[in-house]
């Protein structure tokens, strides 16, 4: 899997959407001018968005995108798939005429991207709009402390809450 800018962009645009809605729908040119993302690019990514379910479009005056379902019933998968990202690291495998498919390497290879393959899927199904709206939310009132780390998602951990320098009993 190779996550491209549209992907990137796209939840980007989302989660921009979602912290900056407050009941209300919001313009491209907003979203636009905080991610410094081409506008021309987010009405592309957008039409797509309309497409698969993730966002509904508000005409008329004050009008713009809301979220179409709740922050916690939209995955980051729904926004990945919705603008045509490839999420199967095997995909390019499957199905090869290129490759002599019954070794056992070729075999065993993409046996393996199968397999990261549907760990990705589930990571990405179970990790919803609103599970990073309330990673950034509770991150945003912590001071960067000394000693503080960042998780998987990019956002701050306290020195308290993570495990370096702490011993664990493995038994």
């Amino acid at each position: 899997m190779r996550l491209t800018s549209k992907g990137r962009y796209a939840v980007r645009a989302i989660l921009d959407l979602t912290f900056n809605s407050n009941g209300r729908p919001v313009r491209l040119q907003e979203i636009s001018e905080r991610q410094k993302i081409s506008l021309h690019y987010l009405e592309q990514l957008f039409r797509r968005l309309r497409k698969g379910s993730v966002v509904k479009s508000v005409r008329g005056p004050g009008g713009g995108y809301v979220l179409s379902r709740s922050m916690d019933e939209i995955s980051i998968k729904d926004v990945l798939v919705s603008v045509g990202e490839n999420i199967n690291p095997a995909r390019d495998l499957v199905g090869s005429t290129d490759i002599k498919s019954d070794t056992v390497e070729f075999i065993l290879t993409k046996s393996y991207f199968e397999n990261l393959g549907l760990i990705m899927q589930e990571y990405l199904t179970t990790t919803s709009v609103g599970d990073l709206i309330r990673k950034a939310r509770g991150t945003q009132e912590l001071p960067k402390a000394a000693g503080s780390m960042l998780d998987a998602t990019g956002f701050q951990i306290p020195a308290s809450q993570s495990n370096v320098g702490k011993v664990r009993d493995l038994s």
